[in-house]
């Protein structure tokens, strides 16, 4: 088991500077206008027949999901641009032919009336089939238009796409492949393995997310969330995979990283470091099923050789959506250098592990999401930063601790003498 530090301040000042170093203050206030294009946003719901199951906080899929939009188009944001597109509305029958094209525009994209599109989700009943591939296609085309604008497909299902041969993940990286910027995020209602696979693979094809859901408030929650993501867009990351081991890892520039990794997996990768430069690293990792309820990150910054430069860790033992760490490492400019000579870059290996353990009814894989994030700025070069004073590093705490507990020792050890001369 990963152990957690308990220094309250090194993670707040680790995260603040990280925060600051990666995302520092706007020069123009938030509410002017900004010129850019309204963001886009089409809800994806399926209305097939198996939406019809009871097993959402005593009630159906669907109740739980005409419940979690009305809560969801009552929060959108006024500059977001919604529409709202159904799969498997409108035909029962068996016909694959008919049944498979079966998706349709509910609402169009566009500036949001809320009693009108409440009104429209109102009259949905469980139909027919699952047709995803042609869904998210019909989806794509709702959002053309201005390229420059950010748009984003929440898809919501509780089954896997049921007209194969139109492959919902190749459907997807069809339209990541057209370089429209189009983000994919997908919700699995109560989904068995086999939609929690296709899901998974749909969104990682254009960088989205999978979130499995289990009660009707952890629906409405996630998509007011990536409904305010597209008003408020975050760097996209850049899908990798990391290595098994340092020798092997790929070599990443500042930037956002998703990965996925395995129950009590190490992944590696490495970053290039410049005299004068600090590396700042942090990882999340989402538990988006169910897992124990004892938990940790590790993030480690090492040399090529296996030599520990600095880490970050967390851990808990109670319900987590997400647990995170981060860690920092100056690298001090050599005044040994000629000035003439281009500085070597010292090849840093960053080594990500969890400490997540599951039921033995829960799969393993795919493994959990991960998000690296990795920046280089110019290192400090004050003792009164808390990195260049070395809080950043392992030996400086261990240092106060040791120094503490032998001065501790000896007041006690005083004490107790003076109380043996006192009793006589």
């Amino acid at each position: 088991m990963i152990i957690s530090k308990r220094s309250a301040a090194a993670v707040c000042g680790l995260v603040a500077t990280l925060a600051v170093g990666l995302f520092p203050p706007a020069a123009a206030a938030a509410d002017e206008p900004t010129g850019q294009p309204a963001p886009k946003v089409d809800l994806v719901l399926d209305v097939s027949g198996s939406m019809r199951t009871r097993d959402i906080d005593g009630q159906s899929r669907m109740t739980a999901a005409k419940q979690a939009f009305n809560e969801v188009l009552d929060a959108v944001p006024q500059e977001v641009e919604l529409g709202i597109r159904t799969l498997g509305a409108n035909y029962p029958g068996k016909d694959t032919k008919v049944g498979c094209k079966d998706t349709e525009q509910l609402y169009p994209v566009g500036p949001l009336d809320r009693t009108e599109a409440k009104t429209a989700v109102a009259t949905l009943a469980p139909t027919g089939w699952t047709p995803i591939g042609p869904a998210l296609l019909g989806a794509a085309q709702d959002l053309e238009g201005d390229d420059e604008a950010t748009r984003r497909i929440v898809l919501i299902t509780d089954g896997e796409d049921t007209c194969a041969p139109l492959d919902p993940c190749e459907v997807a990286r069809e339209i990541a492949a057209k370089g429209i910027h189009l983000t994919i995020d997908t919700l699995g209602l109560v989904p068995d393995d086999k939609t929690r696979r296709q899901l998974t693979c749909i969104a990682e094809a254009t960088g989205g997310t999978f979130t499995s859901v289990q009660h009707t408030d952890e629906l409405s929650r996630r998509v007011t969330q990536l409904v305010d993501r597209a008003a408020d867009p975050v760097v996209t990351p850049v899908a990798t995979e990391g290595a098994a081991r340092c020798a092997d890892a790929p070599t990443i520039k500042p930037g956002l990283y998703s990965d996925r990794e395995t129950f009590s997996e190490h992944r590696w990768y490495r970053v290039d470091v410049l005299p004068g430069q600090e590396l700042r690293a942090s990882v999340s990792i989402a538990a988006d099923r169910a897992v124990n309820q004892d938990y940790g990150v590790l993030l480690r910054a090492v040399t090529v050789h296996g030599r520990e430069i600095v880490r970050g860790s967390e851990a808990g033992d109670g319900r987590t959506d997400v647990i995170s760490a981060g860690l920092r490492y100056p690298k001090p400019e050599n005044d040994d250098a000629d000035a003439d000579e281009k500085p070597a870059a010292e090849a840093v290996c960053l080594q990500v592990s969890n400490a997540f353990s599951a039921p033995a009814s829960v799969k393993t894989t795919p493994g959990l999401p991960v998000e690296l994030t990795v920046d280089l700025v110019d290192a400090p070069d004050t003792a009164s930063d808390v990195a260049s004073f070395g809080l950043g590093h392992g030996w400086w705490l261990l240092g106060v601790l040791a120094l503490t507990g032998l001065l501790a020792g000896l007041l006690w050890g005083w004490i107790s003498r003076l109380r043996i001369v006192w009793s006589n």
